[in-house]
């Protein structure tokens, strides 16, 4: 099966939708941060393992505590998921924390503050 396959993608979508209802919903440890949202999934083509890329809205300790405790609820989440979802096998979970949102509102945070700073020099200069 190839990487991309129209299959893989399918599985991928499947996976994600339903680790982020068992997230939302199923998960009653309390350094799992409320504001826990599951940016993108990749199943590896046989199956076995799966890499589940998270985002965490909080600051540093409250991303590094919700990997802990979503490592260490990972039975429980790849028990959930394997009722759930019909497939032969079961894949291994492996959380790794992606910080691509929170590039992103920085990025926007400092674009807006440049933008601003602009508007402000021309308004100075048409006042003149």
């Amino acid at each position: 099966m190839r990487k991309n396959s129209i299959k893989n993608t399918r599985v991928n979508t499947e996976v994600q939708r339903e680790l982020s209802n068992i997230l939302r919903g199923g998960i009653k440890d309390p350094r799992v941060a409320p504001w826990t949202s599951v940016v993108a999934v990749e199943v590896a083509p046989d199956l076995k393992t799966c890499k589940a890329y998270i985002s965490v809205l909080g600051d540093e300790n409250a991303q590094t505590d919700t990997l802990a405790g979503l490592k260490s609820a990972e039975g429980y989440i790849r028990r959930e998921l394997a009722h759930r979802l019909n497939m032969r096998n079961t894949p291994e979970i492996r959380f790794i924390l992606d910080q691509s949102i929170e590039y992103g509102v920085n990025m926007s945070k400092k674009i807006a503050d440049v933008t601003k700073g602009m508007d402000q020099k021309g308004d100075a200069e048409d006042a003149e």
